[in-house]
Parts: C-alpha cells; sequence; structure tokens
C-alpha cells in the first residue's frame, strides 16, 4: 500500500497510508493531513489515489506545491518522490509497479486532442480460415481470435485482449458534442482521462467490479446524469452522460 510520511526539519510528524481515493493537505482543519503553518494554502494540494498509482494536484495554491524541487501543477508520483508544501515535506512510498499511468494521462486526453486517435471503421477484407467474406468490419485484432465460426455481424470495433470488467464487458465512451462530436472511445486502457487541462479533467478507471469516473482537476466538478460528481469515484452504468469541460457523453457497454 502507498503511504505518505509527513516531516519538518527532518523530524516526522506522521505517516499517512493512501487508503482513500482523495486526500487533501491545506492549513484548515477539514484537511486530511492539516499543516499549521502560514505558508499554506487552506486547502493546497491533493493527492489522488487509484489503483497502484498516486499523482498529487496543486489547488491553486498560495506558495505553490514542489516535488523533488520543482513546481509543479500536477505530477504522477513515483517511490520516493518528495513534496514540498511550505516547511513541511512529504514522502511518497509505493513498491507496488506502477500501471504506466503517466503515459495513459497523457495520451488519452480527447478533448485536447480530438484527433489522436482515429474512430474504428469498418474495412472490407476476408477472414483468414474462413469459409466465404463477410460485411462485418475486419479489424487488426480480429486475427488474433482465429475462431471456426464468422465475426457477429454487428459494425462494431474487435475488443482486444485486455482483464475482463463486470460481466467481462468492455465500456467505450461516445462524444456528443463539441468538435470531437460522433467519435467513440474504447476504454481499454486501466486508466483514460477525458476533460480539458487547466479547465476541468476526470479520469475513467477500469476495476474488476467495473468502470469508475474520478473528477481529478478543476475547480468545479463533471456531472453525470445532470448531477455533480463530487470528491469520490462513481461507478459508471451503462448509458450514462457525463458533460465535462462543457462536452457531453455517453458511457456505453460494448455488445
Amino acid at each position: 500500500m502507498a503511504k505518505l510520511i509527513l516531516s519538518v526539519d527532518g523530524t516526522v510528524l506522521r505517516e499517512v497510508p493512501l487508503t482513500k481515493e482523495r486526500i487533501t493537505v491545506g492549513r484548515k482543519p477539514h484537511n486530511d493531513i492539516p499543516v499549521d503553518n502560514l505558508a499554506v494554502s487552506g486547502e493546497h494540494a491533493a493527492i489522488i489515489t487509484i489503483l497502484n498509482d498516486s499523482f498529487i494536484e496543486d489547488l491553486n495554491s498560495t506558495n505553490g506545491t514542489l516535488v523533488n524541487g520543482k513546481p509543479i501543477k500536477k505530477h504522477f508520483l513515483q517511490h520516493n518522490d518528495v513534496i514540498e508544501i511550505g516547511k513541511h515535506k512529504l514522502k511518497y512510498f509505493n513498491d507496488a509497479p506502477a500501471a504506466a499511468a503517466s503515459a495513459d494521462f497523457e495520451k488519452t486526453m480527447i478533448i485536447r486532442k480530438p484527433s489522436a486517435a482515429p474512430a474504428p471503421a469498418p474495412a472490407p477484407a476476408a477472414a483468414p480460415a474462413a469459409p466465404a467474406a463477410t460485411p462485418a468490419a475486419a479489424s487488426p485484432v480480429d486475427t488474433q481470435s482465429q475462431r471456426p465460426t464468422a465475426p457477429p455481424p454487428a459494425a462494431a470495433p474487435a475488443a482486444p485482449a485486455a482483464a475482463p470488467t463486470a460481466g467481462g464487458r468492455e465500456g467505450a465512451i461516445q462524444v456528443l458534442s463539441g468538435a470531437a462530436a460522433g467519435r467513440t472511445l474504447d476504454l481499454t486502457k486501466n486508466l483514460t482521462t477525458i476533460g480539458k487541462p487547466g479547465t476541468q479533467v476526470a479520469v475513467i478507471t477500469r476495476r474488476p467490479t467495473g468502470y469508475f469516473i474520478t473528477h481529478v482537476e478543476g475547480a468545479s466538478f463533471p456531472t453525470l446524469n445532470g448531477a455533480p460528481l463530487g470528491p469520490q469515484a462513481h461507478q459508471l452504468n451503462d448509458h450514462d452522460l457525463i458533460e465535462i469541460a462543457g462536452v457531453k457523453m455517453e458511457f456505453f457497454y460494448k455488445p
């Protein structure tokens, strides 16, 4: 389990296990890690932990947040990273292997990069060892599942080999408004981020029990079916409607 060691001037004050998905640090007493120092803002920073990975976000504090001596806005934490908030230090410990979250975080920002990953489209091609060509879409991963029967007739992108979620079904989101309207993104990664940096960002995590969405950046929360998301993770249900950074999208389970 990941944890933080809080210290000041070399004296250890407490150990904080990262058992919650969101932990706040600040001068006000309601924070999970209250720091009584005038150099620390009322709500200074937040540490979000998802699966085996954690990252820290500065909450527009007055004096900023440093990680390993460098100012950050948001930073994926690695074992032995040192966070500096005022005169206090938080050392991050996590011996568990990372799930390449930092790479996923940048590559799946669908609003910032609306054309980063093309939407899957049917392409006529003969399936190997099939008795006859079918109108179903051919996909690069179709050849990995060499079944004796023809693929289903529905024109849907083939699912890549991945750990099953609830009921073994894979999820996806379809953008309903904005410049990327009509685009569909398959949720094949453990971490998929959506939103607009500096405005609103959320992360969708894939777990054995299903998909969950968590707010990670922005002064206001995204909405889920018209209601503010809040700071905690929410499980996504089929056909849930998400609105983030002014863009509407729908979560659904692929057939």
